[in-house]
């Protein structure tokens, strides 16, 4: 058995254990107890899999995404546009923003090269896209001036599922790029891997939204986080093909 790999098996296991006990304890709650231990599962795994680029990769994604859930809340609240439980999240939100990135981790362990970095490229993509999607809502619903039905561009109000605006768009795009340049800044991605990256999370959010406004709510299946998966799967895979066909 490799050492290095069961080496980093047990800090992805001990790390993550002791930052669960921490987050227990502290008086400040980012997740529902079942939440954390779910973010515990997936520490570990992006840890043992892709080790501290990987995880220091997500962990951007999640505490720039909390952040940004609580700028004006009190105001999306008195819409009534503002995230359920105060932002706190739950296994279902752990899973609908970072299984396609997971799964990406995982078939690293599969594959050789450059199908290796191809998926690793794709596990950035996911987080830029799910990034991208946070930023561009919440952003979109505290600041944006107007907002239009991406379907057909007429006015709606902020919060509408499907509905885009400047603000949160720019914002969407500043997110994917900051968390991009951060995994170049790792050497987990190229610096091309930062525009396929930047270009696949724009293409997803986007279709997101397309989903949003027309077929989401015919559905009772298609949840917020079920749509978060299918968001995050196209990001992923835009960058994988895009990455793929330029290099071969």
């Amino acid at each position: 058995m490799n050492i290095n790999w069961l080496n980093s098996w047990t800090i992805a296991i001990v790390l993550n254990a002791i930052l669960l006990a921490l987050a227990f304890l502290a008086p400040k709650k980012l997740l529902t107890p079942w939440g954390y231990l779910h973010a515990w599962i997936l520490g570990v795994l992006v840890w043992g899999t892709l080790s501290w680029q990987g995880y220091l990769v997500v962990m951007f994604y999640f505490l720039v995404g909390v952040g940004v859930t609580r700028i004006g809340k009190e105001q999306k609240e008195a819409e009534g546009i503002a995230e359920g439980r105060s932002g706190l999240r739950g296994p279902e939100n752990v899973w609908g923003s970072a299984l396609v990135g997971t799964l990406c981790a995982i078939g690293t362990l599969f594959v050789s090269e450059p199908f290796r970095v191809l998926l690793i490229l794709g596990y950035v993509a996911s987080f830029c896209t799910k990034l991208s999607d946070t930023c561009a809502s919440e952003i979109g619903k505290a600041y944006g001036k107007r907002t239009f039905l991406i379907t057909t561009l007429k006015p709606v109000p902020r919060g509408t599922e499907g509905a885009v605006s400047l603000e949160g768009t720019l914002a969407g795009i500043v997110a994917s790029a900051a968390i991009a340049i951060l995994a170049w800044g790792l050497q987990a991605i190229s610096l091309l891997g930062i525009f396929w990256c930047v270009l696949a999370a724009f293409i997803a959010t986007n279709l997101e939204s397309v989903i949003g406004a027309t077929i989401q709510e015919k559905f009772n299946w298609l949840t917020n986080e079920v749509v978060n998966i299918i968001n995050t799967f196209i990001g992923a895979i835009a960058a994988i093909l895009m990455a793929f066909i330029f290099l071969f």
